[in-house]
């Protein structure tokens, strides 16, 4: 017995001995503590922020939040892309609703206008006042616009007709890609103290967006023409001809006081159309100033500058006039 004890007493002196107090290696270190969860006040906060709908407003609110709560940056975050999620989805269906209802519109749908009353006074072939109106119609699709614009003027002074000017004009377009369009376009115009009773245009070409952003659009067109000219003493000409029109539009601001009650949105619209051909060529240049008074009211100033290169006997090649209207949209 005592020489079995010797040896096993020699054995565990031999194995190392265990440190009092070893540390901890770094695979046995504790885990860390979990972050702390977002204080309710400040979820709070950006609940509110949310319920809005506005990103704007939102972004700021979390960027905020992230500031003064760095430890919760990633719950933070996490909430701001599952609004921002939301919202991209919101629009992705309402984008494909409206696209769905403009493929699906009927002929007479999806059609918005303005119609325009007011006095006018011209000078060149008339020096006089008038009356004078104007109706517009434009129709948006994913692709084609269609857009159809008419005006007329008239004049009587002692009991004698001195002014009687129609204008119609049909316009469809197809936007291409890339800012580039093709267009049609069938014109009728009757003005019997310019020399012509009738006068007859269709062109077909080609065009491009110069500028296409808010508040600002600038496009140029161009391609051959077609048209007729029926004079007042009863013969008529045909013949081939080329166009060239340039179109803009620019929103100066988004308001303007005329009186102490009415604020409005000022805009110019104009438009320049060259129709050229061996015998004759004829510029019709239009140049306005629209006030908007109310959502639908808008009072609007044009210039119209037309020249004919070859005039009708007894005809002068420049004829100008100014309308001063009220404008309704629809």
């Amino acid at each position: 017995m005592k020489g079995f004890v010797l040896p096993l007493a020699a054995v565990l002196a031999a194995l190392p001995s265990a440190p009092a107090h070893a540390e901890p290696t770094e695979d046995e270190a504790a885990p860390a503590a979990p972050a702390a969860s977002l204080p309710d006040p400040v979820r709070a906060m950006i609940d509110a922020a949310i319920a809005t709908g506005d990103e704007a407003k939102v972004k700021t609110v979390v960027e905020l939040a992230k500031q003064t709560n760095p430890d919760n940056a990633e719950e933070i975050a996490a909430i701001h892309k599952q609004f921002r999620d939301r919202k991209a989805e919101e629009k992705r269906l309402a984008k494909e609703q409206q696209e769905e209802a403009i493929r699906t519109a009927g002929v007479f749908e999806r059609w918005s206008g303005e119609g325009q009353i007011g006095a006018f006074q011209s000078s060149g072939n008339s020096d006089n006042v008038g009356v004078s109106a104007g109706l517009k119609l434009t129709r948006e699709g994913l692709d084609w616009t269609h857009q159809l614009r008419g005006t007329f003027d008239y004049q009587r002074s002692n009991g004698t007709t001195t002014r009687e000017k129609y204008f119609a004009a049909y316009e469809p377009r197809y936007d291409v890609q890339d800012g580039f369009f093709v267009y049609g376009l069938a014109q009728y115009e009757r003005d019997r103290f310019q020399g012509f009773n009738g006068r007859y245009a269709l062109s077909a070409g080609a065009g491009y967006d110069l500028v296409n952003r808010d508040g600002l659009k600038i496009s140029v067109k161009a391609g051959p023409a077609y048209r007729r000219t029926e004079l007042r003493d009863g013969t008529a000409d045909d013949r081939l001809a080329g166009l060239i029109g340039a179109d803009a539009n620019w929103r100066i601001s988004d308001w303007l006081t005329f009186t102490q009650s009415s604020n409005a949105v000022a805009e110019t619209g104009s438009n320049a159309t060259v129709f050229f051909d061996s015998s004759n060529t004829t510029l019709n240049l239009v140049s306005g100033l629209k006030a908007k008074v109310s959502n639908r009211v808008s009072t609007q100033f044009t210039y119209q500058l037309q020249y004919d290169s070859n005039p009708a006997p007894g005809a002068v090649t420049t004829d100008t006039l100014s309308r001063f209207t009220l404008v309704y949209g629809f």
